[in-house]
């Protein structure tokens, strides 16, 4: 009995000793350093928030067109691709190179991007290791850029994340400030794409962030602002998104038939999203599960894709799902655009 109340101490002692050094390894920047630090994560994601735009513009322009440019509107819809029916080859190549970058450099970069943000900030103490920064950039361009259907919006969370993180690692920082600086990077990151500083905020303090406070605050809106700031200089201060101007009546006017129609819109719109969650749950459930391994799995679902994308282009003229899909959200073809 005596032995085993001895083993409990030494052992509670040796607990007790490395948790004391953990925290003697870790330091603790005051909230000037922070915002500085902030500021340089906010730089470093608004600049590689435009390398990514750029480098999805020149393998769009090379897989779609044969060309080679970083000049890339994904707002504007530009017609049938140069190789017709050959198309569907595309997203198959684009999504061998990505399952191979993945699965030998960077297993976290799979997947949207937030969700595996959210488990680094509450299951995984605010670590992200600065190789998925990279992989992730070269991933999504590819998969994006060779004509899978997926947007910018999650890649570049994941990015600033991880560069937010591996910075404050680097420091050696503490726990609470690697999530906050993380934060801060994934919501420079949605700011710099979308020249919206005000929504990467939004997004860092309403999704990541669990604490929101002054010394959290701070630093999120000095990196979305530095961010936003970077993004308007390389890029240009237009909005993500070109609205056009539309008169509206005047309140009097609105009467209960318009009021019935936006209610019916609405539960139209919820019943599609969750039937589109519920079919990428089925998916991401059932795609495993096929025979042959993540290249089989990966092949059969990007073909899948590219017949799709070179159907459309023959019923419509233009493949629409590929890409980022701003071009369908815009509505303006190349040609009339012009």
């Amino acid at each position: 009995m005596a032995e085993s109340d001895a083993r409990l101490v030494t052992e509670s002692s040796s607990q007790l000793v490395a948790a004391r050094v953990g925290r003697q390894d870790e330091r603790r920047a005051g909230l000037l350093v922070l915002c500085l630090l902030s500021l340089v994560i906010g730089v470093g994601t608004g600049v590689g928030a435009v390398a990514l735009r750029g480098l999805i513009g020149f393998i769009h322009n090379f897989s779609y067109n044969g060309t080679l440019s970083f000049i890339y509107d994904a707002n504007i819809l530009e017609g049938p691709s140069r190789f017709g029916g050959f198309l569907l080859l595309s997203p198959i190549i684009g999504g061998v190179i990505v399952v191979f970058l993945v699965q030998r450099y960077a297993p976290e970069a799979k997947g949207h991007g937030v969700p595996e943000v959210m488990d680094s900030i509450y299951y995984g103490g605010g670590n992200i290791r600065w190789q998925v920064a990279v992989i992730k950039s070269l991933a999504s361009a590819l998969s994006i850029g060779t004509g899978a259907s997926v947007g910018r919006e999650g890649p570049i969370i994941q990015i600033g994340a991880s560069l937010g993180s591996a910075f404050s690692q680097l420091l050696g920082l503490t726990t609470w400030q690697k999530v906050t600086l993380l934060s801060a990077g994934a919501g420079a990151g949605i700011a710099a794409t979308f020249n919206t500083p005000l929504g990467g905020v939004l997004f860092a303090l309403e999704i990541l962030l669990p604490e929101v406070s002054n010394r959290t605050f701070l630093p999120v809106v000095i990196a979305t602002g530095a961010a936003t700031l970077i993004g308007r200089i390389l890029i240009g201060p237009n909005p993500a998104f070109s609205v056009p101007a539309v008169a509206f009546p005047l309140a009097q006017t609105f009467n209960l038939e318009e009021a019935v129609a936006f209610i019916l819109l609405g539960v139209l719109c919820g019943v599609a999203a969750w039937a589109f969650i519920r079919l990428l749950v089925i998916m991401e459930d059932g795609f495993p599960k096929l025979p042959g391994g993540p290249y089989a799995q990966n092949i059969v679902g990007m073909a899948a894709i590219g017949v799709t994308m070179v159907v459309l282009t023959h019923v419509f003229g233009h493949s629409y799902i590929d890409g980022v899909g701003y071009g369908t959200i815009q509505f303006r073809p190349c040609w009339t655009a012009r």
